[in-house]
């Protein structure tokens, strides 16, 4: 039996906000109900541009529930830009902790909250295919890709096959991807284990960083852009701001800020230096 905290148990036997908001200014639903779990949310905005009222139905497991309901009351009087900044962790530790086993439910929360934050803004919020560059289906059961994979492990500090399917419950049925799981974390973790066993890794001055930085747009990023009609260019690097211009399809394309941080910045920061943030400039 896991153990659940007070605040668990009270936003689960209470929960805040339950319903569906008429007409909503915001919109987002993530999940699947033949996976277990599946969550909507819902908001209005008041006359300043902040989450006036916030709402939520979920079908899920308790600690589905009390994530959903204490996310809505931390969302609450937030701007657009505020509310984009609340974390899964944040939302486990608004309830004081939760099992591991049910980290998945607070990652359910905070991408619901971004997928109706993405339908105010007029975003597409499609759904990953095994063609689509920011990312590539690993586990078939859950539509988990190896780009969230990544994401998850670097954001929460995953580094076993057991914390991943915790938090997004890839590899929890039929147990097939499990060996393609562990590769992708050994792309992530091991590279910089191995480097810090050997030494710390020499600063980068910055015509060092400028040509590393185009090394990669050259040969790992632009490929991948161009093969969907699109393409990007390096113009300037600001101390540890990497300013690029998308050009093509890219370059219209609604969900274009999701590649740059889903794509460009991941890859930049995996690959030249973790510091290192993106911004497009027309």
């Amino acid at each position: 039996m896991w153990n659940y905290s007070d605040k668990v148990m009270d936003h689960f036997l209470h929960p805040r906000n339950v319903g569906e908001i008429e007409k909503p200014d915001g919109s987002g639903e993530v999940g699947n109900i033949t996976c277990g779990d599946a969550l909507r949310l819902t908001f209005k905005l008041d006359a300043d541009g902040r989450i006036d009222d916030i709402k939520f139905k979920t079908f899920g497991c308790g600690s589905a529930i009390a994530s959903s309901s204490i996310l809505t009351e931390m969302a609450k009087g937030k701007t657009i830009e505020e509310a984009l900044k609340i974390t899964n962790q944040d939302i486990a530790d608004a309830l004081g902790g939760m099992p591991e086993e049910k980290m998945h439910c607070s990652v359910m929360g905070m991408e619901a909250l971004q997928a109706a934050i993405a339908n105010f803004r007029g975003e597409a919020v499609k759904e990953h295919d095994e063609t689509d560059h920011q990312g590539r289906v690993v586990c078939h059961c859950f539509g988990v890709t190896d780009a969230k994979i990544r994401k998850l492990a670097k954001e929460n500090n995953l580094k076993t096959l057991a914390q991943i399917t915790n938090y997004c419950k890839a590899g929890g049925a039929c147990g097939r991807c499990h060996a393609e799981i562990q590769e992708i974390l050994d792309g992530v973790w091991k590279p910089k284990e191995e480097a810090g066993a050997v030494s710390a890794p020499k600063a980068l001055t910055l015509v060092q960083k400028v040509m590393k930085v185009n090394e990669v747009i050259d040969q790992e990023i632009r490929p991948r852009l161009e093969a969907d009609g699109g393409s990007i260019e390096l113009v300037d690097l600001v101390g540890d701001t990497v300013q690029v211009r998308l050009k093509g399809r890219c370059a219209v394309c609604p969900t274009s800020h999701l590649t740059l941080k889903n794509l460009v910045e991941d890859k930049l920061r995996e690959l030249v230096a973790a510091e290192l943030l993106v911004e497009e400039v027309k």
